[in-house]
C-alpha cells in the first residue's frame, strides 16, 4: 500500500503531496488541471520510462517520492534489503529524479539503485490500468496473462516446470542443429586429414631430417673438393713413407719431442715444453686419424646417393609446403591425427545421442505443457463465469464473457495454448473478440470486472485506474463505482475519474486545482472533505458547483454511495 507520495516540478505541478491510505482514493479536477500528472508521477516511481519534457518549465529536474508499506509484501522487503535499502517499520521510500537534459536516477530506501529495480519491486506492489491498457487487453498476451493470474499459484508452479523443460528442449535443439550444420564441414575435414596422414606416413619424415639432408647434399655436391683437401691435409700431417727426411707435421713434431727429451733432465723448467710437444704430437695423431676416416667416408658415397638424397629432401619439402610451414608442424599433424579423427568420426554417434535426448526432452515438455493447458482450461471456465456475473453488476446484464483455451501443435515459451477473451453482447449473440465486440466503455468495465475477480486469487496491494470510466455514464458509472468500492475492501485503489458517480464512493478525495497568474500555470492537490467535496461533486455532475440542484444531487449521491459502502 502507498501511504503517500509527493511530486515536485512535474508538468503543471510545482509541488504537491498526496495522502493516500487504505480504501478508495478518487483524484478529480477539471480537464487540463493535471490529473494525468498524478498517474505519470506514479509511473516514474514504478520504473516507467522517463520523459524529460515533463519536467516543469524553468526547473532543472522532476522529483517524485513515495512511501510504501511492505507489511504484507515480505518478498519485496527482502529484495529491497538486498539492494541495500533501509526500511523503517516495514515502510520503504522509493524516489525518482528526472533531469531536464534526460538523466534519471532512482533511490530505494535512500540507496542509489538502477531504475530497473523500481520496476522489479513495483511489479508486486502496484497494478496500473489506463486507457492504453484497454488497447492492450485486446492482445492475446494480455488475455493469457489474465487467465494465468486468475489460475494462481498452482498454475505458476506448473508453468515453472514447463519453462524448465522447454528451456532444456530448446538448448538441445540448438546443439543438435549446430552439430548437424557442421557435419558436412567436419566430414570434409576428416577426409582431408586422412589424406594428409597417408601422404605423411608414405614419407615418414624424422624430426630435423630436412636440415640433415641439406647438409648431406652440400657435402656430396662438393665431395671432390673435400676429398682433395682431406688428402692434402692427411699427407701434410702424416706422409706414407716414414724416412728420416720426412717433412710431414707429425714426424717433425716427433723429432722435436725426441730432441727435447734428451736434454729436459738438465733443466727442470724445460718439462712444461716437453709436455706441450707431447700434447701436440697426440693431437696431430688424432687429427690425422680423423681426416683418414673422413676421407674413407667420402670414398663410400657415390652419385646414386646424391640423387636419392635430393629426392628425399624434395618429398619432405612438399610435405612442409602442404601441411607445414615447418617439418615439426607436419610431424605434429600426423601425431595428433588419431585423436582428431576419433572426435570427427563420433559426430554420427553424437547426433544419434542428441536425437534420443531430444525425443525425451520433447516428451517431457509436451507433458508439462499438457498440465498447463488443463489448468488454464479449468481456470478459463471459472473466470468466464465469475466475470460474467461482475458484468451484470456493472450494468451489462445481458453480456457474457467467454474464455477459450485452444491447444496448439507447437510449443512456445508460454506453453502450447492460444487464449482468447470473447464478449457476447446479449444472449444468443456470437461471442466476438474484445477488439471487435466491445466499445471503449465496455472494455473499461470488462477490465475492471477482470481485476475484481482476479484479486480473489492474485491479490495486489494497490490498483491504479486512470479514467477507467471513460466512455461510461449514468447507471453504468454508478456500478463501476460500486465495483471499485468492492475491490477497495481488500486492496488500495486509486482512481483518476471525471465521474461524480465514481468519486462519490471514495473515502479519500483528492482534488487537482489549476491556477494561473496570466504567465505561469500551476496545479496543486488538496484533500476534500465536507462541503468542499460536495461542491466538487456538484461541479462534476453539472458543471455548476454553486447550483442548488447540483449541490442537492451531490449530497444525495454521497448518501446513496455511503449506504452501499461501509468501511
Amino acid at each position: 500500500m502507498i501511504h503517500e507520495f509527493s511530486i515536485t516540478d512535474l508538468g503543471v505541478i510545482k509541488e504537491a503531496r498526496l495522502p493516500l491510505g487504505p480504501g478508495l482514493t478518487a483524484v478529480t479536477g477539471e480537464t487540463g488541471a493535471g490529473k494525468t500528472m498524478v498517474v505519470t508521477a506514479l509511473g516514474l516511481l514504478l520504473g516507467q520510462r522517463a520523459d524529460s519534457t515533463r519536467v516543469r518549465q524553468g526547473a532543472s529536474s522532476t522529483w517524485v517520492e513515495g512511501r510504501f508499506s511492505l507489511e504484507k509484501s515480505a518478498a519485496v522487503a527482502e529484495r529491497a534489503r538486498e539492494l541495500g535499502a533501509a526500511l523503517d517499520d516495514h515502510e520503504l521510500v522509493l524516489s525518482r529524479e528526472v533531469h531536464s537534459e534526460g538523466r534519471s536516477r532512482a533511490l530505494v530506501g535512500g540507496r542509489s539503485a538502477p531504475v530497473s529495480a523500481l520496476t522489479e519491486l513495483a511489479s508486486d506492489l502496484v497494478v496500473v490500468h489506463g486507457q492504453s491498457d484497454q488497447v492492450r487487453l485486446k492482445s492475446e498476451t494480455a488475455q493469457r496473462e489474465a487467465v494465468d493470474r486468475f489460475a494462481g499459484a498452482p498454475l505458476q508452479l506448473e508453468l515453472e516446470a514447463f519453462r524448465s523443460a522447454f528451456e532444456r528442449l530448446k538448448n538441445l535443439q540448438e546443439s543438435r542443429d549446430t552439430l548437424h550444420a557442421q557435419t558436412e564441414a567436419r566430414s570434409r575435414e576428416a577426409t582431408d586429414l586422412r589424406a594428409a596422414v597417408e601422404d605423411i606416413e608414405a614419407v615418414s619424415p624424422i624430426a630435423g631430417e630436412d636440415v640433415t639432408l641439406s647438409e648431406t647434399i652440400s657435402r656430396l655436391t662438393n665431395s671432390e673438393e673435400l676429398r682433395q683437401a682431406a688428402l692434402m691435409a692427411s699427407q701434410a700431417l702424416s706422409a706414407d713413407d716414414s724416412g728420416y727426411d720426412t717433412k710431414d707435421a707429425l714426424s717433425l713434431v716427433d723429432q722435436a719431442l725426441k730432441s727435447w727429451e734428451r736434454v729436459v733432465g738438465f733443466d727442470p723448467g724445460a718439462e712444461s715444453l716437453r709436455s706441450a710437444l707431447a700434447d701436440a704430437s697426440y693431437q696431430l695423431s688424432e687429427a690425422s686419424l680423423g681426416i683418414s676416416s673422413y676421407l674413407s667416408s667420402l670414398e663410400g658415397e657415390g652419385e646414386m646417393s646424391l640423387e636419392h638424397t635430393h629426392e628425399r629432401l624434395a618429398a619432405i619439402t612438399a610435405l612442409t609446403r602442404r601441411y607445414g610451414p615447418t617439418l615439426e608442424d607436419v610431424i605434429s599433424l600426423c601425431e595428433g591425427s588419431s585423436a582428431r579423427l576419433l572426435e570427427l568420426d563420433t559426430d554420427t554417434e553424437r547426433l544419434d545421442t542428441l536425437d534420443a535426448e531430444l525425443t525425451h526432452a520433447r516428451d517431457e515438455a509436451w507433458e508439462a505443457a499438457s498440465l498447463v493447458s488443463s489448468r488454464r482450461e479449468s481456470a478459463a471456465t471459472t473466470l468466464a463465469e465469475a466475470v460474467t456475473k461482475e458484468l451484470a453488476a456493472l450494468a451489462m446484464p445481458n453480456a457474457s464473457l467467454h474464455v477459450t483455451v485452444t491447444r496448439e501443435e507447437t510449443l512456445s515459451a508460454h506453453g502450447a495454448n492460444q487464449v482468447s477473451l470473447l464478449l457476447a453482447a446479449h444472449p444468443g449473440a456470437e461471442p466476438l473478440p474484445l477488439g471487435k465486440g466491445a466499445s471503449g466503455g465496455e472494455l473499461s468495465r470488462v477490465m475492471l470486472a477482470l481485476e475484481v475477480v482476479i484479486a480473489a486469487t492474485d491479490p495486489v496491494p494497490t490498483f491504479v485506474f486512470d479514467e477507467v470510466d471513460a466512455g461510461v455514464g449514468g447507471a453504468s458509472a454508478l456500478e463501476i463505482g460500486r465495483r471499485l468500492d468492492a475491490l477497495a475492501q481488500t486492496s488500495q485503489v486509486i482512481v483518476v475519474t471525471h465521474l461524480a458517480q465514481v468519486a462519490a464512493f471514495a473515502n479519500n478525495h483528492l482534488h487537482v486545482v489549476k491556477d494561473t497568474d496570466g504567465q505561469v500555470t500551476t496545479s496543486s492537490v488538496t484533500r476534500l472533505e465536507g462541503e468542499e467535496r460536495v461542491r466538487e461533486l456538484a461541479r462534476m455532475l453539472g458543471g455548476m458547483e454553486d447550483s442548488h440542484s447540483a449541490l442537492t444531487h451531490a449530497k444525495e449521491l454521497l448518501e446513496q454511495t455511503h449506504s452501499v459502502s461501509r468501511r
